[in-house]
């Protein structure tokens, strides 16, 4: 078997011209604040963003609709046959949507001069995060610090004449915003501030960006400053959320304490490479792509869909973005970006598959700190999850809401096309991350624990109600967003919640000897799966209701994809019927996140043509931006991080999967990618795995950090493979 050839996939990728929409703004990002970079050498912009800003809109004081003393009136309305009951479980509110995230202020750089005559180039380099652009004497060098939480812009030129201000007025900002400007001179140069307060609200955010400026003259010109001669100026800016006034002098203090010593730019970016090169370097993948195309402008690689070199840098800019946006939060709808106040479905974390997809790759793809990131947002929210399972269920334990702005863990998004309030199966889709980083690392975080324990409470409650057979009932049941061809949304015994349940109480049992046998014993108790008459894995385990094939979502197969329940190993028969129900799936409105997370399922499902199919319709469907951030829908439709962050968990699925005590290489691989090498990648028994393959065989190495046997699964079969921890296995495959 031959390696991968070629000096190597890009890390980084660029453009021939400044952006000109802030979809094509290059991003860099460190999980806190981000930066959106146009690069325009004459009329530069950075929008700013900042993980907390979300524009009081009424639903900081929102709660929980109070039905938990009407829950047994709709139980028994349901198992008695109205197919309409749960219509009318609500407190009859309208629709409330989550804070919106927004933008914070743009920077505004203009500068006097012009290189026109000059070439010019745009880049991002993934493995520093750093976004550079140059055209004759100037350049313009941007990255967020992950060391110390700042955003850095250095911009030089031989004799540099610039006008810096802070700018609001950015688009869909709303009517009413309180602005207010700040501009003093200090020893370094200048201190620029903005302070915004939402309208008919005590809640605010104050920017500070600190100018130090080498040569040159610098005046005050309210609200900004102009540096006249200089050689280069360093901008660090942050942007702090509050109530009340904030002493914007107070708040320079700890970027002027970073300016100490010389060179501050490169040491600072030093400090950061520490923490995100660190971070880039773990996982890699090398299609062996043509170098010509890999030397092709971001723009100009996306017109050709075929081609390896596109996944390469997709892969290498998924990865990458995720990482950026991961930090305080993980990533939003938008990731960590947005250059728009009015940004689609309030740039929320919507858990019912957005959020879930973008942070899958996390553990296979060694990125702790998106794991992180997810662990500390469940940790803060979940005594609101708490609060959703006694108010609207009347039950000890927690139920995750379908929508948070991050802030607020309450259910209150919900509508009668969208009863995400009867929905039950969130927190354990948001846990399944971190329980396979707990298996891949071999360290338990007592976060996750804390809320199985809290889920389990939640199922022993709230699964009382029993079926004919003495079969538990899970009632009321919802899939997302779908419901039957023939009943109302709220039902019973959607596959996706049974499957929940089931892996909620059997994790939880692991973790506590001493609940094992009653939590093992309600999951048995639970009804099997059921096969419709198409022979497919009916996404409503309740007889009677039929599916509507037609749809985004694929919450019905759940127990494939990203649970293990049902697999093409120990459970063929099923995952012959899930295999089905994925055929007779339709697109809908062809969503990124529905075709990629059909690509997922159809990895398990050792389907390699379907998740090429599923590759291909995001690549031909123009779903990214020139800055390699994806759309919603097709043409570039509406800003949406689901496309970008999922697609690395999509190749990596097809190359490895892995299990507690399962190996499956090479399962999906798409016939377009013949040869490669994937390294770096980390499985749920603890070992890294490097793996090459092509035409002739492929080449794996594993490095286990525990003993452990394992199930090898190849196209030549299975066999049991024993591993010693410190010692590297190497397994030499045959010919596909």
């Amino acid at each position: 078997m031959s390696r991968a050839t070629g000096a190597g996939p890009v890390h980084a990728t660029w453009e021939p011209r400044p952006a000109g929409r802030w979809e094509d703004a290059f991003l860099t990002g460190n999980g806190h604040h981000g930066a959106l970079v146009f690069g325009d050498p004459v009329d530069d912009r950075i929008v700013v963003t900042q993980h907390t800003l979300v524009r009081p809109n009424g639903g900081e004081h929102a709660r929980p609709p109070r039905l938990a003393a009407r829950l047994a009136s709709l139980q028994d309305r349901l198992l008695a046959g109205d197919r309409t009951a749960a219509e009318t479980f609500t407190d009859g509110r309208p629709l409330q949507w989550v804070q919106p995230f927004h933008p914070a202020f743009g920077i505004r750089l203009r500068r006097t001069g012009d290189d026109g005559g000059h070439p010019y180039r745009r880049s991002v380099d993934f493995g520093t995060g750093e976004v550079t652009a140059h055209r004759g004497s100037w350049t313009s060098r941007v990255f967020v610090s992950r060391a110390d939480d700042v955003i850095v812009q250095r911009v030089a030129d031989t004799r540099l004449t610039l006008g810096i201000a802070l700018d609001h007025r950015l688009p869909g900002a709303p009517a009413g915003l309180g602005v207010g400007h700040g501009a003093l001179l200090t020893p370094e140069g200048a201190l620029l501030s903005q302070r915004v307060r939402y309208p008919d609200s005590d809640r605010a955010y104050t920017g500070v960006t600190l100018l130090a400026v080498t040569g040159g003259d610098t005046e005050l010109l309210p609200p900004g400053a102009r540096i006249t001669g200089a050689r280069s100026v360093l901008l660090l800016t942050r942007v702090r959320r509050h109530t009340g006034d904030l002493d914007v002098t107070a708040e320079a203090r700890a970027p002027r304490d970073l300016l100490t010593g010389p060179r501050p730019y490169d040491r600072l970016l030093d400090r950061h490479l520490a923490l995100h090169r660190t971070a880039y370097r773990r996982v890699s993948l090398d299609l062996a792509a043509d170098p010509a195309e890999r030397a092709l402008p971001g723009s100009a690689l996306l017109g050709r869909p075929r081609s390896p070199a596109l996944l390469e840098r997709l892969f290498a800019a998924g990865r990458y973005h995720l990482l950026s946006a991961s930090g305080l939060l993980p990533p939003r709808l938008t990731g960590l970006w947005t250059g728009d106040w009015r940004t689609a479905w309030s740039g929320a974390f919507t858990t019912n598959a957005n959020l879930n997809l973008q942070t899958a790759c996390a553990p296979a793809a060694a990125l702790p700190e998106v794991t992180e990131a997810l662990a500390a947002l469940i940790d803060r929210q979940l005594p609101d999850w708490r609060v959703n399972a006694r108010t609207v269920f009347g039950t000890r334990g927690a139920v995750a809401p379908s929508h948070t702005d991050g802030e607020s863990g309450l259910t209150y998004h919900f509508s009668r096309a969208y009863p995400l309030h009867l929905w039950t199966a969130g927190a354990d889709w948001l846990l399944k991350p971190l329980v396979d980083q707990e298996e891949t690392s071999g360290e338990h975080d007592p976060r996750t624990a804390a809320a199985l324990d809290e889920i389990a409470l939640f199922y022993e409650d709230f699964l009382t109600r029993t079926d004919g057979g003495g079969h538990l009932v899970v009632v009321p049941s919802y899939s997302p967003e779908n419901r039957p061809a023939n009943a109302s949304w709220g039902t019973l015994n959607a596959a996706m919640d049974l499957s929940a349940a089931r892996h909620a109480l059997h994790t939880a049992a692991r973790r506590h000897p001493q609940r094992a046998a009653k939590l093992r014993a309600l999951a048995d108790r639970l009804p099997p799966h059921r096969v419709n008459s198409d022979g497919a894995l009916a996404e409503w385990a309740w007889p009677g209701l039929d599916d509507s094939y037609d749809h985004r979502h694929l919450s019905h197969l759940y127990a494939v994809w990203p649970l293990d329940e049902i697999n093409p190993y120990d459970t063929p028969d099923l995952a012959a019927a899930a295999h089905r129900a994925l055929e007779l799936r339709g697109t809908e409105n062809d969503s990124a996140h529905g075709h990629l997370h059909h690509a997922l399922i159809a990895a398990r499902l050792r389907d390699a043509e379907r998740v090429a199919a599923a590759l291909a319709r995001v690549l031909d469907g123009d779903f990214f931006h020139a800055s390699l951030m994806s759309a919603h829908y097709p043409n570039r439709d509406v800003y949406n991080a689901d496309a970008a962050h999922a697609l690395p968990a999509v190749l990596i699925e097809a190359l490895v999967q892995s299990t507690p005590h399962r190996l499956v290489l090479l399962p999906a691989l798409p016939a377009h990618c013949p040869r490669g090498e994937l390294r770096g990648v980390r499985t749920r028994f603890g070992a890294t795995v490097d793996l090459g393959w092509d035409p002739h065989g492929a080449r794996a190495v594993l490095r286990p950090s525990r003993t452990v046997r394992i199930d090898l699964r190849t196209s030549s079969g299975a066999r049991p493979l024993d591993l010693v921890a410190g010692e590297d296995r190497v397994l030499t495959l045959g010919a596909r």
